[in-house]
């Protein structure tokens, strides 16, 4: 049987996660339109800043696009308001069981100091796909982290320590602003 998120079950057999990592982004997406449909908060991703350079018109509505190009680095990928509050974030998957910092580039990471320093919320949402583990991170405890260690990555100890850990569910499918609320509303995880 075929549940809602892509969950299996057969028989007395055990829940199958397999393709959750996979959607992450989708699972995102999904709760941000949960978000804006229960008038909860109004989150969108973010669309990559590209130039068209190629177009191949077969019909008027049917173009394809050949060959384009990014304008600039992108920032990150989400952002909107929620509770008067500018809200701002990066969401990134891992195969391992550490976080390599390769996978955020320097820029997002300045993005995301300049949203806290003008007192907005920037956090990562960071998929431990093969844990089947989601957490959120603080951008100040990602800052702290990268300014403390010269490490190339952020181990899972980290995460389990300082970020918060996000058990998806039904709807919202990934509910990272019941933690915005514990963490800057004073309201229970």
């Amino acid at each position: 049987m075929k549940y809602p998120g892509g969950f299996t079950k057969k028989g007395n057999s055990q829940v199958n996660y397999a393709n959750r990592g996979m959607n992450f982004e989708a699972d995102i997406n999904i709760t941000n339109d949960y978000y804006r449909d229960m008038d909860i908060a109004v989150i969108y991703k973010k669309p990559t800043p590209i130039t068209i350079n190629k177009v191949d018109y077969k019909s008027r509505v049917d173009a394809v696009i050949k060959e384009a190009h990014f304008n600039t680095p992108s920032t990150t990928d989400y952002n909107g308001i929620y509770k008067g509050k500018y809200i701002d974030f990066e969401a990134k998957e891992t195969k391992l069981n550490y976080f390599p910092l390769s996978n955020i580039h320097q820029h997002q990471i300045e993005h995301l100091k300049k949203i806290i320093k003008h007192g907005g919320i920037g956090f990562i949402l960071v998929n431990f796909k093969n844990l089947d583990k989601i957490y959120l991170l603080e951008g100040t405890k990602l800052f702290s982290f990268i300014e403390s260690n010269e490490r190339k990555s952020i181990p899972l100890e980290y995460f389990e320590k300082f970020g918060y850990l996000i058990k998806p569910k039904f709807n919202p499918r990934i509910d990272y602003l019941n933690i915005i609320d514990s963490i800057y509303f004073g309201g229970m995880v």
